[in-house]
This record gives C-alpha cells, structure tokens and sequence, in this order.
C-alpha cells in the first residue's frame, strides 16, 4: 500500500508541472484566487533578503545581496580624476550592470542581455536623483583632483526583481565604502598611500590621514510590482514576471520620499488605488530593507 500511494504522489506531482508548465497563467490564477502564490508567500509579501558586506577584498566597498533567488554582486574601485569645469568641487559615480551568461538561461554568451543597458540606466538616474551621494564629498583639492567611483554591478541570478535587488546592491556598497588615504606627493600630485605606509604619511602633504567612511543620506529602496486583474504580487519572480504582463516599480528613500515611479509595460494605465497600494507596500519594505542594510553594517562594524 506504501509503495501504491507513493507511486500516486510521484503521478500527481508530474501532473501538477506539466499542467505548470503548459498552463502557467492559469496555475498562477488558481493560486492567485486563494490569496497564495506558488511559493507560498502573501501576495503582498517579499522575499526573503540578506546583505553581505565586504564580498569583495579587492574592492574599496562591496556587497553582496540575495532577494529570494536573486543575486546581485556590487563592487566600487575609487580612482583620482580631474573634476569637470561645471562642477569643480565634485567627484562622479560610473555605474556598470552586467549580466553573465551564467545569472540566466535566457543570456547568451556572447550577446549583452537586452534589459541590461536599460536597468543600468535606470540605476544611475535613481542615484543621482535620490541624492543618496553627496558628490562634493568625493572632492580632494577643488578644480584639480576627485574621485571617480566605478560601481560595477554583476547579477549571479536572476530570479525576478533584478532593479530592486541591484539598487539594494549599490546602497550596501556604498555604505561599505572606505575611501582610500591619499596625499600631494613632491610634484603636487594627489597619490594614493600604501596601507602599510599610511601610519607614517612621508609625502609632501597629507589630504586625508586615514580611509574615509562615505556619509549617505536618502537611501533608495524599490519594490517591483506585478498588476494582474485586481491582484498586486509584490517582488515577483521571473516565473512570475515571464507570463504576465503589467509591472510597478517604486523607488522610495529612506525619509518615505517619493524617488520614482516606473511602469515600463504592461497593457493600460494602472488604477490610481493599485498604485496607492504599491506604494504602501513599498513603504513597509523600505523599512525592512532598513533595518536588514543596519544590522549588517552594525555586524560589519563589530568584526
């Protein structure tokens, strides 16, 4: 009888993902209508986040975020560079996001991944308008020497989410970030100083006498949305986001202000009271997302 009701399950389980994998929409609608998805979660319900700070010993800041499935790896290398006549007193942020042919089986070797020009992008404009960095804090000696961070982001999977995890990526790098010591050599040069040499600082001139932590103000924090029919699914997968069709993504700082709201396809204009409830959603996952970047620091911070 064991081996009879084992058979029975083994049979039932075949079925259910053949039918999963003939009718996804329907699958997902059948659970959508028990206020469940597949995975068990909420509807309203992210997945579960971890932050590891320093994952990279090469660079000068470094993270390493997992939303679910979803991986993100940031890395920052800071180098000196002549400000820009414009803005004398201010250094730049260089943003790069990459997608392997390993983070997908939908990348191809050999062919950049559509969606990644146009999420680095997005990345950028979310940075620089959340006013997370102050730029003038990147300034060394005005008009002639600031720095340039290069944040390269890599995604390692992509399962769903991928703007939300890289932007959680580059706040918990930058919130890493020591900026290297440097001082004006004989020949009124900005150099960088060797760690072991930083104690004794013989250079003409020190600019900074050890590593600088970045002082960030107004982090961002987003939340994709799915909208099908009345449902909202909050941080969906890439099952999820493959079979339908509408997407909410809302970036909110750290104060609950609003940084951007982006619906980039997608049949129609989403209700005005699913919006407000995305952004209500996104609101509880900004604190989370908070909370979870605070501790890491704090545990950063103890070892």
């Amino acid at each position: 009888m064991a081996v009879k009701s084992e058979t029975n399950d083994l049979s039932s389980e075949m079925e259910l993902d053949a039918y999963r994998r003939l009718f996804p929409l329907r699958f997902h609608e059948r659970h959508l209508s028990e206020s469940i998805r597949p995975d068990g979660r909420p509807l309203g319900k992210a997945r579960d986040t971890t932050i590891v700070l320093g994952a990279v010993a090469s660079a000068n800041g470094s993270a390493l975020v997992k939303i679910g499935c979803t991986t993100m790896l940031a890395a920052i290398k800071m180098e000196v560079m002549t400000p820009t006549a414009e803005a004398p007193d201010e250094g730049c942020v260089a943003l790069e996001f990459h997608m392997p042919p390993i983070c997908s089986p939908l990348v191809r070797p050999g062919r950049p991944a559509d969606v990644a020009p146009v999420i680095s992008k997005q990345l950028s404009d979310t940075i620089s308008s959340s006013g997370m960095i102050d730029l003038k804090e990147l300034c060394l000696v005005s008009g002639k020497a600031a720095w340039m961070a290069y944040l390269d982001i890599y995604c390692l999977d992509a399962d769903g989410a991928l703007f939300d995890a890289a932007l959680l990526s580059a706040a918990a790098a930058f919130s890493h970030l020591q900026i290297p010591v440097v001082s004006l050599n004989d020949d009124g040069r900005i150099v960088l100083v060797p760690e072991d040499n930083a104690g004794s600082m013989k250079e003409k001139e020190p600019v900074n006498k050890e590593k600088i932590k970045l002082k960030m103000k107004n982090v961002p924090f987003a939340l994709t949305c799915i909208l099908h029919k009345n449902y909202i699914l909050a941080d969906p997968t890439s099952e999820e986001e493959s079979i339908m069709e509408t997407f909410l993504t809302v970036v909110l700082d750290s104060s609950s202000r609003l940084v951007s709201l982006n619906k980039p396809g997608g049949p129609g204009l989403a209700q005005t009271s699913m919006i407000q409830d995305c952004i209500k959603l996104t609101e509880q996952r900004a604190k989370e997302l908070e909370r979870i970047l605070n501790e890491s620091i704090s545990d950063m911070e103890v070892e």
